[in-house]
């Protein structure tokens, strides 16, 4: 007998929080059919880890039957949502959410099901005079509430939470109202940080139901926890920044080498968050082996985003520079202007592997950096590079340094 669908996602890590978990639990493992939402910020121009975490939640409803519907959000983007920040959003010009928009919606289709409803909430936000959407929605929020909320909570601390950064909740609480009006979704789905923005929908629509003598109804809400690693810190941000799904901006080798190099602890987790694998085998291999476990974890993950081919590059190149004999096209490279007779840490800090010089020292002090294998010792020491050289920070940092 096959898993029920919300006992699976509950043993697989996927299930935080949820408005009516007793709805939601009977609702998931029945056999009806329900549509549902995911919503996206596209505030950069690609997806993150934990936006590909919220797509495997995703994914697991659509391919128990629910019509899945994802929102991008063209309008609330130009707002931004104040969730966790310490200061305010750079704001973004509309041609930007554009492209931004056009580029998401690109990548996301890499993940869902062909039949994937994508639709921007600009086109029934903008619809709205100012005014009108004040009288509309705004009506319906409590400032003192709104204030409470986990959202608003480090803006507000930081004295600097702004008259546009709390119209952020309304709007994205009308995205759920107005795809349960048109569309028939009941269920809105999301990392944990959206949880306060989630309620807000639900609690929308039951004050519109009643402003508006509509028979009693409910939606919902289900969040799942964010992607944190055993020791509590946030999954997805590497050396060189955010680990992204875009190849251009993280390469598949990066992506590869950021899982294999995570704690242990945290590979249980990662399997069965992003693989299949029965849970029941994912214990087995993590108590017998963890090493080939994680070597597992990391070529399943990167082939999921990546393709099959450069999941296997990237375990190779990884197998190669570890033996020393790696093929220099599928590393991580860079392309700087360089001077002849170069001082070493100067060079080391243009490669942007080392923020400062004196991180650059450190690192040289502790033997921690090899140029084209050899093992730099004198800080005083200077470069010139004739071609591509291969610069190694501690054991497990590559890249190719190629010269303008």
């Amino acid at each position: 007998m096959s898993q029920k669908l919300f006992d699976m996602l509950q043993e697989r890590g996927f299930v935080k929080d949820m408005t009516h978990p007793d709805q939601i639990k009977n609702l998931l493992n029945s056999d009806k059919k329900i549509t549902f939402y995911l919503g996206i910020d596209p505030t950069a121009d690609s997806l993150h880890i934990g936006h590909f975490f919220a797509l495997r939640m995703f994914r697991h409803l659509q391919n128990a039957g629910h019509r899945g519907i994802l929102v991008i959000g063209g309008a609330t983007s130009l707002v931004g949502d104040p969730t966790g920040k310490s200061d305010m959003r750079k704001m973004l010009t509309k041609e930007q959410v554009q492209h931004n928009f056009e580029e998401v919606k690109a990548l996301a289709r890499n993940f869902v099901l062909p039949e994937t409803e994508i639709v921007n909430n600009a086109d029934w936000i903008n619809k709205f005079t100012y005014v009108d959407f004040m009288r509309l929605v705004c009506v319906h929020f409590n400032v003192n509430t709104m204030l409470a909320s986990e959202a608003y909570a480090r803006r507000r601390e930081n004295g600097g939470l702004t008259f546009l950064e709390m119209g952020y909740m309304p709007m994205q609480a009308y995205d759920f109202v107005h795809l349960h009006n048109e569309m028939g979704c009941v269920l809105e789905i999301g990392g944990s940080d959206q949880w306060g923005n989630i309620v807000a929908g639900t609690e929308l629509f039951r004050k519109m139901n009643i402003e508006q003598g509509k028979d009693k109804a409910e939606i919902y809400g289900l969040t799942s926890p964010l992607l944190m690693t055993a020791d509590g810190k946030k999954m997805g941000k590497t050396e060189k920044g955010t680990l992204w799904v875009a190849r251009d901006k993280t390469t598949p080798f990066d992506f590869y080498q950021y899982f294999y190099n995570t704690a242990d602890e945290n590979t249980q987790l990662l399997l069965s968050l992003f693989t299949d694998i029965p849970m029941d085998e994912v214990k087995q291999m993590c108590a017998n082996d963890i090493i080939a476990a994680k070597r597992r974890m990391a070529f399943e993950i990167t082939k999921l985003i990546h393709g099959e081919q450069l999941a296997n590059e990237a375990v190779e190149t990884a197998t190669a520079l570890f033996a020393g004999g790696a093929n220099m096209d599928n590393v991580p490279s860079i392309e700087i202007e360089l001077m002849d007779d170069m001082p070493i840490l100067d060079f080391l800090v243009a490669t942007g592997l080392f923020p400062s010089k004196s991180e650059a020292r450190r690192m040289v002090e502790q033997g921690g950096v090899q140029i084209d294998g050899e093992k730099i010792v004198d800080i005083r020491a200077t470069i010139s590079v004739n071609g591509d050289v291969m610069v190694q920070k501690g054991k497990k940092t590559f890249l190719k340094v190629v010269k303008k």
